[in-house]
């Protein structure tokens, strides 16, 4: 036959009863009873059972499970506890014949390491748990861009190759292009500062790349960044608006994804708000009554984030950091030089978000860029820029594998991209 899917399993309804349609999916189950057969056919929205019998039940010895197949029948009501409507096949055509046995084992009776699906990823898509992982991403990035849209941010795309470290760091892919060195960008932010000049408030969502040697389950060297950039607006400003938009993702996924929470076996809840906020200050001494041997103005390790995290569960906003910790960008406090306007949102000890109040003076810019080291004359493109008229701005970034992390109750990254890149994986 000529194949024309004409409805989607999630389509069949009662108004279809005794109705020829034309199915398209792969065979998830097949099982003999005498002269009949039933297979359980699946596509991405959905499974349903098929009814085989006479010659064509005599054909389906040549078939495999997980096989690609497109079935004409009529649909009728079913007696099967598992299904509303079942098909009554007339036809049956093979499209894409699957091998036995498959190097994973898609419905998951066998289960296999993350490695192993890594390594076969476009099959465990079949994994209901899998896909309904990658479902969810797709309703958060909805979420995402439709509550930045309606704050009257505007969607941007910047440059992935770049001539010069974006933010001074030495975490850079290197590359060459066409005889000169280039690097893979690791965040938007002076694109999106500069943007700031005609659009005022401008976001990102794309990925970005940084070559760190970390074998963590919350490190990837490509990663999914969402960025925004507001003018006229302070750090406490985008501080509110990072929290609106956590909070309006949780609550949209919550509410429109019922079925791939049931896949995943994860109840999604809507976080308390308002988000607690404590300083850095706060977080030394903290640590200090827990017995860390911290000082003001030291990074705070891993170690030291699990201590907090423990004392503060949930969303947190960390801010008020030292001036000497943060990027040349990021503007100091007027009552305290020590101190940046700046913050990092926490889930627990998990990093999720950093941003902050810029500098827009250029003058003060040039002179923070030599305090750290860095030459000016590297961010000539940059600088030239804010003799144009730049406003006060604030943003941040935030990475979406990690906030996926937070959604849905794991502790793998890896677990919420398709094909992770990190130190040992280069393919698929």
């Amino acid at each position: 036959m000529v194949f024309v899917k004409t409805h989607d399993i999630s389509e069949l309804n009662q108004e279809l009863i005794g109705k020829e349609v034309v199915l398209g999916g792969w065979i998830e189950d097949l099982r003999k009873l005498g002269k009949m057969s039933f297979i359980t056919l699946r596509d991405v929205s959905g499974r349903s059972q098929v009814i085989f019998k006479g010659e064509l039940n005599d054909n389906l010895d040549e078939i495999n499970r997980q096989s690609v197949v497109s079935i004409r029948g009529i649909v009728q009501e079913t007696k099967a506890r598992d299904f509303t409507f079942e098909i009554k096949a007339d036809e049956i055509e093979v499209l894409g014949k699957a091998i036995h046995p498959l190097p994973v084992d898609p419905i998951g009776r066998l289960e296999s390491n993350i490695d192993t699906r890594l390594n076969h990823r476009a099959l465990d898509m079949r994994n209901q748990k899998t896909s309904s992982i990658f479902k969810l991403r797709h309703h958060v990035l909805q979420s995402l861009r439709k509550t930045l849209a309606g704050k009257k941010f505007i969607e941007i795309t910047t440059p992935k190759i770049i001539g010069s470290a974006s933010e001074g760091g030495a975490d850079l892919f290197s590359l060459d292009y066409f005889g000169k060195t280039a690097y893979l960008a690791q965040s938007p932010q002076l694109y999106k500062e500069q943007m700031t000049i005609g659009l005022e408030r401008v976001f990102e969502i794309s990925n970005f790349y940084r070559a760190e040697n970390s074998h963590t389950g919350r490190h990837l060297t490509e990663f999914t960044s969402i960025d925004i950039e507001a003018a006229f607006m302070n750090y406490e400003d985008v501080m509110n608006i990072l929290e609106s938009l956590v909070l309006s993702v949780y609550k949209d996924v919550s509410e429109n994804c019922k079925t791939e929470q049931e896949a995943i076996e994860h109840t999604i809840k809507v976080p308390s708000a308002p988000f607690e906020r404590i300083t850095y200050t706060q977080c030394v001494e903290e640590l200090k009554k827990a017995g860390e041997k911290v000082e003001f103005g030291d990074d705070l390790l891993d170690a030291h984030l699990r201590i907090i995290g423990q004392n503060h569960p949930g969303f947190f906003f960390l801010t008020d950091w030292p001036m000497k910790l943060k990027p040349f960008y990021i503007r100091e406090k007027d009552e305290d030089v020590t101190l940046s306007r700046s913050f990092d949102l926490q889930y627990g000890f998990l990093e999720l978000s950093s941003g902050g109040t810029r500098l827009h003076n250029p003058d003060m810019l040039k002179e923070r860029l030599k305090e750290q080291g860095l030459d000016p004359n590297q961010f000539t493109d940059h600088l030239k820029t804010f003799d144009w008229g730049m406003p006060p701005h604030s943003g941040w970034g935030m990475g979406l594998d990690r906030l996926m992390t937070t959604l849905i109750g794991i502790d793998n990254v890896r677990e919420v991209v398709l094909y992770p890149r990190d130190p040992d994986r280069l393919s698929p």
